[in-house]
């Protein structure tokens, strides 16, 4: 005898209020500081910056150097652009290495959605570190005035501190369209390090030894396109070097690893 379901239960949600971005967002903040790496990378940016501010005003100090405020933001530029990169690799990274993706994909199955609040939750922690290194390099400037016994030179502007902002997210972003592309750490840290410091030494050579190669590189050395960016003034050529390196070495990368994102096998 065979019992027949005349009212089968209906699970209703179509008074389910949908995820938020904005609540995506904070759960992509708080996330990057919950696991043991994200946190110390976090703790490493502010200490690492903190001592470069130390030792480059005590060795300024000892050599009777004129430093400017520029100067002391190159400084702190230094360790922000080395480990920002590498924020943006793990956190894109961190959910196919940890095996988290398919819970997080579950939870909200538009793959896009969370990739976004990824990146802004990014971007707001790049933020957060750029003013602690601000902050810092502030402080260096003025202890240096007041030990050397002149006066501080402020001579950066609003728009000065805008392009030195825009030079890290291009960092942050490089890494997070590496992590995006290869979905390993420590390979996508590994060949963003080839890419940052192996890479322009070789463009380098390239460009000492073959003519053609030197007009070629301007348009293909993205590392280099950016150095302007710390110098205050940015040509229009100097413009078009940084849009079309970056559409090689960040916008392809990015889109591809948006594509793999989406259509990759969650295991």
């Amino acid at each position: 005898m065979t019992a027949v379901l005349t009212d089968a239960p209906v699970l209703d949600t179509s008074a389910t209020r949908p995820i938020s971005f904005a609540r995506l967002v904070r759960v992509e903040l708080r996330r990057m500081a919950d696991t043991r790496a994200g946190l110390w990378l976090l703790i490493s940016m502010g200490l690492l910056t903190a001592l470069v501010m130390v030792i480059m005003t005590w060795v300024l100090l000892a050599q009777d150097l004129r430093p400017t405020f520029r100067d002391f933001m190159i400084g702190m530029s230094t360790p922000m652009g080395v480990l920002l990169p590498v924020l943006g690799i793990l956190g894109v990274t961190q959910e196919w290495s940890q095996r988290t993706a398919l819970v997080s994909f579950t939870l909200v199955p538009s793959r896009m959605r969370l990739f976004s609040a990824k990146f802004v939750a990014l971007l707001v922690w790049a933020a957060a570190a750029l003013v602690v290194g601000l902050l810092l390099a502030v402080a260096a400037n003025a202890v240096f005035a007041a030990l050397g016994g002149d006066a501080a030179v402020w001579d950066m502007g609003a728009g000065d501190l805008a392009l030195f902002f825009l030079l890290h997210v291009f960092g942050l972003a490089t890494g997070f369209a590496f992590g995006a592309l290869l979905l390993n750490s420590a390979g996508a840290i590994v060949v963003y390090f080839v890419y940052s410091f192996v890479l322009p030494g070789l463009f380098e050579v390239g460009a000492n030894l073959m003519e053609w190669f030197s007009k070629l590189r301007p348009w293909i050395d993205f590392n280099a396109a950016q150095s302007p960016l710390t110098e205050g003034s940015v040509s229009g050529r100097e413009w078009q070097y940084l849009a079309v390196s970056g559409l090689l070495w960040l916008v392809v990368p990015l889109l591809v690893g948006v594509r793999r994102v989406l259509r990759s096998e969650v295991k």
